[in-house]
């Protein structure tokens, strides 16, 4: 049974595996620039899980942490940013979906955006079906890719 509770030291080390696989950093688009690098993903978690306004959730999959997600100031705008990675092996199994949804309804500050790069239909899905709509698109530089992609934000009210 999937459930979120709070992100845990352990999970950590789960978690730092799951940005190592170039498939899921490719989806992202968006990651560290140098994504086997421990300190800089140590950094990044202490401050998100050192922040009162972050939620951070572990998505746990019958004790197996499998993803996060949460919920982070969103810089220079009112609202909050919604940012989730699962593991690749639980992708297209409905579980991501499940979380987001879970979460949103438990997470009550709005508004709450989102972006995905828009070749990453997966995530567009996960977040259309727990009631995201589309309010523009950006282009971005991806340091994953080293190209310039299209990133369209989505919001909840």
């Amino acid at each position: 049974m999937l459930q979120l509770r709070e992100v845990t030291a352990a999970d950590l080390d789960v978690f730092f595996t799951f940005q190592q696989d170039p498939d899921a950093t490719r989806m992202a688009a968006f990651a560290a620039n140098n994504p086997s690098d421990r300190a800089v993903f140590d950094h990044y978690w202490q401050a998100l899980l050192n922040d009162e306004r972050v939620t951070a959730r572990t998505m746990d999959l019958d004790g197996r942490p499998i993803g996060s997600v949460a919920a982070l100031p969103n810089s220079g705008d009112a609202g909050f940013e919604l940012v989730f990675w699962t593991d690749k092996e639980y992708w297209h199994k409905g579980l991501t979906s499940q979380a987001v949804q879970q979460f949103v309804a438990e997470f009550d500050k709005r508004p709450l955006y989102a972006r995905a790069v828009v070749d990453n239909v997966g995530s567009l899905k996960i977040l259309e079906s727990a009631g995201f709509e589309k309010v523009g698109c950006e282009p971005g530089f991806s340091n994953v890719r080293q190209e310039v992609v299209d990133e369209r934000i989505l919001k909840l009210s």
